[in-house]
């Protein structure tokens, strides 16, 4: 499956309805983010079950800095609606192919049940 454009008008419905979503931000003046490029597309093809979207930072500023991206190429990964990894940096295909295998691994009953016990802990306790 070919990636997708994401825009700041897509971009929460496609997290939230993408079931897993892997998202690179990028720009076209970026080295490492054209260096990157035809790792993730290779591996947009090789999981065509899976969401492969791109956001191009100098078209969506917006986006960009609501989601806090200050380097370039970020890739996020999101799973049933909740992020569950961002990293900085160009990844190596090997390194791409098994942060997708972790991401598929990933059981998200635990995964909501320790955000909402972290929620607890971080709580304000009334008196």
């Amino acid at each position: 499956m070919p990636t997708v454009d994401l825009t700041l008008e897509t971009f929460e419905s496609t997290i939230l309805e993408g079931g897993t979503v892997f998202v690179d931000f990028w720009a076209s003046w970026c080295g490492p983010c054209l260096a990157f490029a035809p790792n993730y597309e290779a591996a947009s093809e090789a999981n065509p079950d899976l969401v492969f979207a791109k956001v191009d930072t100098e078209q969506q500023q917006q986006l960009a800095a609501a989601m806090n991206i200050t380097s370039i190429p970020t890739i996020m990964a999101f799973k049933d609606g909740i992020g569950v990894f961002a990293q900085a940096g160009a990844l190596p295909r090997p390194v791409l192919d098994d942060l997708i295998g972790q991401v598929r691994a990933l059981d998200m009953d635990d995964v909501r049940a320790q955000l909402a016990a972290s929620d607890e802990d971080a709580a304000p306790a009334t008196a």
